[in-house]
């Protein structure tokens, strides 16, 4: 059975998994982390006011990032099969390769605040982008 578990998918849960905790990181440690991995001053400021906006925002980000980090799993058959598998890994896959593509456009063609986020967010975005598209065409024909 681990022989047949593909390990792109299984890199792409983790991921997935390990930018759920930093949201939650977020959460627990407020401002500073905010401030730390990008989010915008509105956020950060608000979290320093104790305004429960920007922990829901980050609580909606972790609950999307372990779902979809389960998908990954199902798809590299390590968990049972999940509804609507291929359309999941799928989108997925486009959401994070568009949100990768889309931080390059806007830092090459607008500027932005904090282009160093968007660089190495863009870069991120793009590397879990593939390692789903990636994993996801290679067991496609048995999902």
């Amino acid at each position: 059975m681990i022989a047949s578990l593909n390990i792109l998918l299984l890199l792409a849960a983790a991921t997935d998994t390990l930018a759920a905790l930093l949201h939650v990181g977020c959460i627990v440690f407020g401002a500073p982390w905010y401030r730390f991995f990008g989010a915008g001053e509105r956020m950060v400021q608000l979290a320093l006011e104790g305004n429960p906006y920007p922990g829901r925002v980050s609580a909606a980000v972790v609950v999307v990032l372990l779902i979809w980090a389960a998908y990954a799993l199902s798809g590299a058959g390590a968990i049972p099969h999940l509804p609507l598998l291929k359309l999941g890994l799928c989108t997925i896959s486009a959401v994070f390769l568009l949100r990768g593509v889309f931080g390059v456009v806007l830092l090459l063609i607008k500027g932005v605040r904090n282009p160093r986020f968007w660089w190495w967010s863009s870069a991120v975005c793009l590397g879990i982008g593939a390692l789903h598209l990636i994993g996801a065409i290679q067991v496609w024909p048995r999902l």
